[in-house]
């Protein structure tokens, strides 16, 4: 897709929207003209020979809960979807410092609480690989825009899965970085102490570009962390000879679709060809995680939301609304218990980075799922999402990269997992996958 000048990767990034996006419903907005001025400025740059950053000319997709000034920001809600932030986040701000060129932004579940990217201002988003199925959510419109050449990088965001699922969906690559790596003001929450805005891209390297840009301390964001990574980028290509990389022998493969299980331990091997230690591991506990993590994923979500779900629900879709209720009859024991069991948890997390690198296992349990309306988004959701929460309560960073396909041809993700701030190992790790395989340049028929 890169063809040397800004200008030329996104007229050919716009025309493809123009081409797929009544289908596929990858962008809520498209901003083509703001994006046509500043990719000329990047080339203009260019032309006086001034190198405008990390992200000089990307074309970037930016998930549609994190503001942007001058372009509305609906986060999926019937009740914003008129909203025109006056500001950008800091996160749009750090990538247009770094030359990116926003392209416009992604659709997205609504209140970014939808596993299939479902909302009502614009329905249901589409996977490029099976348009009768979702690209995952919630940044579904993030990862489809990516399989779909529509851009070349973009911004998702991460409670319990929201960048890894998408991206195992739809063949592409994505970061949830370690909790306060990168500041989450300006965007809609679902739970402060879970959420991060995380990098997507094809590439592991492009995904690594993108965090070395947006990663670094916000004093608005009351859960940033103010930690040095680094310059970690010519890191990336020093492969993973010597690491131990250890797959759980509990839970994470239980109950996984035989393709994807048969893929992500294929992939495994790839690791351990070039260099790393497979060794099985326990993590005690892991069947908790999820349900644990729900209680306070959905006590913040309530009441963030609490005056419109008490006072108006008919402002919520129906699924939504069943399932966010829930956070508004957990008990303040419950609470307390789940609490309990995440401290204990990220003890036992600790435990095993004593003894491993990298954890290795599925991103999900199965594949994209098809498009018809779900009985129940809470169970759904628990299927999909059922590998990554436990990585997301632990607070630590976790890769999802493309591994291969099921039979029916649907994407399918390997997850890493690596211990807190450890980011750089992972995409490191990435990077080396990346080089032996070429799963992440498959692109749909």
């Amino acid at each position: 897709m890169i063809s040397g000048t800004a200008i030329a990767d996104l007229e050919a990034g716009l025309s493809r929207i123009d081409a797929q996006n009544a289908s596929l419903r990858t962008f809520i907005t498209v901003s083509g003209d703001q994006a046509r001025q500043d990719a000329t400025a990047v080339d203009s740059a260019a032309a006086e020979g001034r190198w405008l950053g990390l992200l000089h000319g990307m074309t970037i997709a930016v998930k549609d809960n994190i503001d942007t000034a001058g372009v509305r920001t609906t986060s999926g809600a019937s009740f914003w979807s008129d909203r025109v932030p006056n500001d950008d986040a800091p996160v749009v701000k750090r990538l247009k410092a770094a030359g990116a060129v926003v392209v416009g932004k992604a659709t997205l579940g609504e209140l970014v609480f939808d596993v299939r990217s479902h909302n009502p201002v614009l329905g249901h988003a589409r996977n490029p690989w099976d348009h009768e199925r979702s690209p995952g959510g919630s940044s579904g419109g993030s990862a489809a825009a990516l399989a779909a050449d529509m851009c070349q990088g973009a911004l998702g965001s991460d409670t319990g899965g929201s960048v890894r699922i998408p991206a195992a969906f739809c063949g592409v690559s994505g970061l949830r970085p370690t909790h306060g790596a990168v500041p989450n003001s300006g965007a809609t929450p679902v739970s402060v102490a879970n959420d991060t805005i995380g990098p997507m891209a094809r590439r592991v390297a492009d995904v690594a570009r993108l965090f070395a840009v947006m990663a670094g301390y916000d004093p608005a964001d009351p859960h940033s962390v103010d930690n040095d990574f680094g310059n970690f980028l010519p890191r990336l290509h020093d492969g993973v000879e010597g690491l131990t990389i250890g797959l759980p022998r509990n839970y994470f493969f239980n109950n996984v679709d035989p393709d994807i299980e048969a893929a992500v331990r294929a992939g495994a091997e790839v690791f351990a060809e070039l260099g790393a230690e497979l060794v099985e591991i326990d993590l005690p506990g892991a069947e908790e995680a999820h349900p644990q993590a729900c209680i306070q994923i959905y006590c913040d979500a309530a009441h963030y939301h609490r005056q419109r779900l008490e006072n108006e629900p008919q402002a919520f879709s129906v699924p939504i609304y069943e399932r966010m209720r829930r956070g508004l009859e957990i008990s303040g024991f419950d609470y307390a218990a789940a609490m309990r069991f995440k401290e204990q948890w990220m003890r036992t997390i600790a435990d095993a980075f004593k003894a491993v690198d990298l954890i290795l296992c599925p991103t999900t349990p199965i594949p994209a799922l098809p498009l018809e309306d779900a009985p129940d988004l809470h169970e759904l959701t628990a299927r999909t999402a059922s590998l990554t929460y436990a990585g997301s309560l632990a607070s630590i960073p976790g890769l999802s990269v493309p591994c291969g396909f099921t039979s029916d041809g649907l994407p399918v993700g390997l997850m890493l997992q690596s211990a807190w701030w450890n980011d750089p190992l992972l995409l490191r790790a990435g990077c080396a996958y990346q080089s032996a395989t070429d799963w992440h340049e498959q692109r749909p028929g």
